[in-house]
């Protein structure tokens, strides 16, 4: 029972399941105990309902409902649960707020009854089934693989689940399928898919759940292209099924273009202001802010924002407060108007030299200085913070890219030393191998990144099939031989059976649901999802073990 709507001699009610709503009326001419148990009819209580489907009076059609031009007339009606006063309001007037975020975990199969709810995860089944047919069709085959496994470093920390049997050692949950999938190519399957379920144990954000859901798919005897073609085919596919009609094949931009002119690796391409060098242009000008700093590599980088002149000084001090959280030296900045120049640096600026940044009558320039490390971030926050603040309006609803030839390795923060950039079982560029052990921070690798409007859907690459080449990745990361072994030992000797070449990818599927239903978190799409603190509100998890059965894991808890 959605809502009840008592008018003296009829009372109106909206009735609810997954399919929508439709009214049933409970009038004069129903019998007496339908009337009476229509009075006494609590919000959210179960019942069913027997009557005659009729046409509504043309007055009362409701053109805002699927159902609007009929009614069931009830002839009976019985409670079949009666509900309590619910803890959180299912039906909700127009401009009626949600509650509290933690309210509704807390309450979830309250919450999941919204219908906007339903109306995502029917969603998220449709888009589930599409993309099982259509890597079906694409000779896919769906092979589930181990969910109790070995620990791996993939680049977060693992579950650990304690083995009973075997005292002192642990399963992991897994990050993701990687290995098992590689030795399916290893054993002749050539085509590999599953919407795997993964786990990491990491620190959570509105896009980020410990527990998530993934296309994976592995093929043999391909290259870079067809991989990208797969995913493009299973991308274009999902849309299609949320009703979007989009082109192939997407375009392509390398992580040194992406960073260059974007400042991250996922770029939304929807919006211009392009981040630029600036470094030549502004030397000459001897600005205080930049010399002092123009040394070690460091660049003048920033921002010419047509229409930028409209940016308030409070909006130009808030970007450079973000500048600065995010370790940057802050924001210089300039603004023209006619023959005016203005702006923390303007002094330093004449109109041709402004010209010379591309910034016009109007226009504004948003600089920094810094190594890219530091500007990177800085500028793609700036840029975001532009876009929005200015209201810019997108040149495309939906801008899709590939982002290729990512580093192979990156240096570690604390040590310098080589950490892999995704995971150790990419392949080296082919033009890049003989540099490996020499250079290994200048090997590309063959990894590739799907970003829609600035959301990353997935990553993937073609992996390493030749066993030596893994061990000297290894070996990059600090791995003794004997610990390459041990770790990582069954994947060598799979390798050594006679590997085909293959490649692979992983959609995060719950992202796609997220951003096709219009959702603003992750939590919107998952039935029971965590808290950012990683907890389960609704079932309690997690929550202390028995002595008994710490005991029988032969596990003691140290406070």
């Amino acid at each position: 029972m959605h809502r009840r709507r008592d008018l003296g001699g009829i009372v109106f009610i909206d009735l609810r399941d997954r399919a929508g709503i439709v009214q049933v009326a409970v009038g004069p001419t129903a019998p007496e105990e339908a009337r009476r148990v229509a009075g006494g009819l609590t919000s959210e209580s179960v019942v069913e309902v027997d009557g005659q489907v009729a046409a509504r009076p043309a007055n009362m059609k409701n053109p805002d409902l699927a159902t609007g031009e009929v009614e069931v007339q009830a002839t009976k009606l019985a409670v079949v649960a009666p509900a309590a006063t619910p803890a959180i309001p299912v039906a909700r007037g127009k401009g009626e707020e949600l509650p509290a975020e933690e309210l509704r975990l807390k309450h979830r199969h309250l919450d999941l009854r919204r219908p906007e709810m339903q109306s995502n995860f029917i969603l998220r089944h449709r888009l589930l089934q599409r993309a099982r047919r259509t890597l079906s069709e694409l000779e896919f085959l769906e092979i589930e693989t181990p969910v109790l496994t070995k620990p791996t470093p993939e680049g977060a920390r693992d579950y650990l689940v304690p083995s009973r049997v075997h005292p002192g050692e642990f399963y992991a949950l897994p990050q993701s399928p990687q290995i098992y999938k590689q030795l399916l190519m290893v054993a002749g399957f050539d085509r590999y898919f599953q919407l795997a379920r993964c786990f990491r144990d990491e620190d959570l954000r509105n896009d980020r759940q410990p527990e998530f859901t993934q296309i994976d798919l592995e093929a043999s005897f391909v290259g870079q292209e067809d991989v990208l073609g797969y995913v493009e085919a299973v991308l274009v596919s999902l849309w299609d099924e949320a009703g979007h009609k989009i082109a192939r094949p997407f375009p392509r931009i390398t992580w040194r273009d992406a960073m260059e002119r974007y400042g991250t690796d996922k770029p939304d391409l929807r919006f211009g202001f392009p981040i630029a060098d600036w470094t030549a242009q502004v030397k000459p000008l001897a600005v205080p802010f930049f010399q002092s700093a123009l040394k070690d590599g460091a660049r003048v980088r920033g921002l010419a924002v047509k229409g930028g002149g409209v940016l308030s000084r409070k909006d130009v001090d808030q970007l450079a407060e973000a500048a600065k959280q995010l370790g940057g030296a802050g924001l210089a900045w300039v603004k023209r108007q006619g023959e005016q120049i203005a702006g923390s640096v303007g002094k330093h600026f004449t109109a041709e030299a402004l010209g010379a940044l591309g910034v016009g009558d109007g226009d504004a320039a948003l600089m920094t200085v810094g190594p890219d490390r530091v500007t990177s971030p800085v500028l793609d926050r700036v840029r975001q913070e532009v876009i929005r603040r200015l209201g810019a309006s997108p040149t495309a609803a939906h801008a899709f890219c590939w982002v290729v030839d990512f580093p192979l390795f990156e240096p570690d923060p604390e040590t310098g030393k080589p950490v892999f950039a995704h995971h150790p079982f990419t392949s080296p560029h082919p033009d890049d191998i003989a540099r490996l052990d020499t250079d290994p921070f200048s090997c590309r690798a063959l990894h590739y990144d799907a970003v829609y409007n600035g959301n990353e859907l997935g990553s993937g690459s073609i992996r390493i099939t030749d066993a030596a080449i893994q061990r000297r990745v290894f070996g990059h990361l600090g791995m003794s031989p004997e610990d390459a072994e041990t770790r990582f030992g069954f994947l060598l000797s799979g390798l050594q059976a006679g590997a085909p070449p293959h490649g692979g990818f992983a959609i995060g599927f719950d992202r796609v649901t997220m951003l096709l239903a219009g959702a603003g978190s992750l939590r919107d799409v998952i039935a029971f999802p965590k808290t950012t603190t990683a907890r389960a509100l609704f079932e309690g998890a997690p929550a202390p073990a028995s002595p008994a059965d710490l005991a029988a894991l032969h596990i003691e808890v140290k406070r």
